[in-house]
């Protein structure tokens, strides 16, 4: 059974998520996004890669290392905490992403996001495998195996 999402602005979708890999905190969370996104709601780039392509219109490589960027369907770039409440409304996490619209956390959230940003590259490493370990990999792979699997498909 496929669960329904919540999506906040569905022009937003398919929605182009800008990381950077070479980041352990970034690339935890990219992986665990990419195991969820069984709908292919989200796109993924990696600036950091070799062949990435370019910026969109309006930023430069620099600006998407510095704070996460998303670039939605309808063409407008978004910037920080919105392109994670948008992204996990897209993966089927609806409560994360109303969350971080809530009247207390949404300021908390946002203000502390640029700080997160700045330092990510400080972060111990056993902190991205304690945010992003085993277990939430495991809880998105069957996510993903649930999405893709139909009753008469699935042989377990």
């Amino acid at each position: 059974m496929q669960t329904k999402l919540f999506h906040p602005d569905p022009a937003a979708f398919p929605l182009t998520l800008f990381y950077e890999s070479a980041c352990p905190l970034c690339d935890g969370e990219m992986r665990n996004l990419m195991l969820r996104n069984t709908q292919g709601l989200l796109r993924f780039v990696d600036v950091s890669a070799p062949d990435f392509a370019g910026p969109p219109t309006g930023c430069s490589r620099e600006d998407l290392l510095t704070l996460m960027h998303g670039l939605r369907a309808d063409g407008q770039v978004i910037r920080g905490v919105e392109v994670f409440r948008l992204a996990y409304a897209a993966v089927g996490l609806p409560a994360v992403s109303r969350a971080l619209s809530m009247p207390l956390l949404r300021p908390l959230s946002e203000a502390l996001y640029p700080w997160i940003a700045r330092h990510r590259h400080q972060f111990p490493l056993w902190i991205s495998r304690v945010i992003f370990g085993r277990a939430l990999r495991r809880a998105a792979e069957h996510a993903a195996r649930q999405a893709h699997c139909s009753s008469e498909t699935c042989t377990r």
